[in-house]
């Protein structure tokens, strides 16, 4: 994987076209399952992160994001900031504005889990803009 400075566990996968219109950036796409939970390997390259956006469910839903490798950023809307690296767990509740991404000169990836729920759905929102991502340190 010529270009990684990290040692991924999972393979990265091809490059994330379903969803680019939503990430600043290349992702990549590995969904390791969707029977019964839907598990994903996502990577990121540096500088990488995708929209602001929400997982709404009516109960239960929301995302829990497992860093594995590399070095990332998570924020909700309101709230400063957090440094990923691996071992770092993320719960993310239905109905919370956030993003995630790779750092400004490190690949990231992270598995991400959508929790069950009824009526689950995601709301792609705006980008992370290069001035709020430029500010991250």
């Amino acid at each position: 994987m010529s270009g990684m400075d990290i040692d991924p566990i999972f393979p990265r996968g091809e490059k994330n076209e379903a969803y680019a219109e939503y990430f600043t950036g290349q992702s990549y796409l590995n969904t390791l399952t969707t029977e019964g939970v839907a598990v994903s390997n996502v990577t990121f390259e540096p500088g990488c992160r995708n929209n602001w956006h929400i997982h709404h469910a009516s109960s239960g839903g929301g995302q829990i994001l497992l860093a594995t490798a590399g070095s990332g950023w998570y924020q909700a809307e309101g709230e400063d900031p957090v440094s990923l690296e691996p071992g770092s767990v993320v719960q993310v509740p239905a109905g919370r504005k956030h993003w995630h991404g790779a750092k400004a000169d490190s690949w990231f990836t992270h598995i991400a889990i959508a929790v069950p729920g009824e009526d689950t759905r995601n709301e792609w929102l705006e980008p992370v803009t290069d001035e709020q991502y430029g500010k991250l340190k």
